[in-house]
């Protein structure tokens, strides 16, 4: 059985690098290694610290460039499965391809990991935004964004049957399925994940998902996609979750984690950045004019804060109280280090 945990008001996790390199773009910052032996050490000190999640993305090509980003990960649903076992608290979320893995196998798969994490597994559920990664494997279909947030739709609906019900039949705009079985059903239902900042994305999360991870650039902005899709799930009888992420960059004073920004800034890596643009769909002209007038802040791939710890904590208390926010994904440059720093220094100020 799950075992009882205290999560406080605000959640706070950690967003695994199970990607070489992390989530830095350079050749002079940390670089984690993509192995199990990296993550597991991660999990145990997410737990340790008392944190309340660890996610870890679903990645099948990397971008390349000096620092090979990415070009080496690990599957994510066989490393949480592990992960699993060797923690006791921190809920376990893996992510799964809708427009990859078939809505049986998956149902299967996350049923068996509910079991291994004793109730605490969540689904990270993503529809395919990088085309090449697809492309590799011939099954990339050359879906309107509009279309894929549907498909997505479906396969939630049937895998979410498919754990409630003995035999399911349904037939769709893009699933089949005759009298599918997959039992035994999981208990209590894995916690439903995803990550979107379009009205499309909202929509989903706010009829889906349990949890919603949302991207902005001002607390502003941030604020009102969390009412948007408090609202929204409110307005269909259910409740959602939301989540923003953030790289923390702390040091003794807030002089040293400027040094510490400014310095992985100087390795900004513009090849695997350019290949990272290209992959998203960007016109190629475009992109490569954005890469070159890049600044070194673009080797973060997610919004950081930078200081001492009593500066880190007071921008994690506004960001969440402004952007009203449910909880926080973590990720850190150096994690065998700055997590176990953040989870004595500052952790203990945001739960007080």
């Amino acid at each position: 059985m799950m075992k009882e945990s205290t999560v406080s008001p605000t959640e706070y996790g950690v967003f695994l690098p199970i990607g070489n390199g992390g989530w830095l773009i350079s050749t002079t910052a940390p670089h984690p290694e993509a192995t199990y032996a990296y993550n597991r050490q991660v999990a145990m000190d997410a737990e340790a610290a008392g944190l309340d999640f660890i996610m870890s993305m679903a990645k099948w090509k990397g971008f390349g460039g000096a620092t090979d980003h990415w070009g080496e990960t690990l599957e994510s649903m066989t490393m949480m499965a592990a992960l699993a076992e060797c923690t006791e608290r921190v809920r376990i979320w893996a992510t799964m391809h809708a427009n990859l893995h078939h809505p049986v196998v998956a149902a299967k798969m996350y049923t068996t990991l509910q079991q291994v994490a004793g109730g605490r597994a969540g689904m990270n559920i993503v529809n395919g935004s990088y085309a090449d990664e697809f492309e590799q494997m011939g099954v990339w279909s050359d879906l309107s964004k509009e279309d894929r947030y549907r498909m997505t739709a479906e396969w939630t609906e049937a895998v979410t049957r498919l754990w409630a019900e003995d035999e399911v039949t349904m037939s769709s705009e893009f699933f089949t399925l005759d009298r599918a079985e997959s039992r035994p059903h999981p208990h209590p239902r894995p916690t439903i994940i995803n990550a979107g900042a379009s009205v499309l994305g909202m929509e989903f999360q706010a009829a889906y998902a349990d949890g919603a991870f949302l991207g902005a650039d001002s607390f502003e902005e941030m604020a009102e996609k969390s009412r948007y899709v408090h609202t929204r799930a409110a307005e269909l009888g259910r409740s959602c979750k939301t989540y923003a992420m953030l790289t923390v960059v702390q040091a003794e004073s807030d002089e040293a984690a400027a040094a510490r920004v400014s310095a992985y800034g100087e390795g900004l890596d513009r090849e695997a950045l350019l290949n990272m643009s290209l992959a998203w769909g960007l016109d190629e002209e475009w992109a490569r004019s954005w890469v070159e007038g890049a600044t070194g802040e673009k080797a973060f791939q997610v919004p950081y804060v930078a200081g001492s710890a009593e500066t880190v904590a007071a921008h994690i208390r506004r960001l969440v109280a402004e952007a009203e926010l449910d909880g926080l994904m973590l990720i850190f440059p150096d994690y065998l280090s700055d997590l176990p720093l953040f989870g004595r220094t500052v952790l203990p100020q945001l739960r007080a």
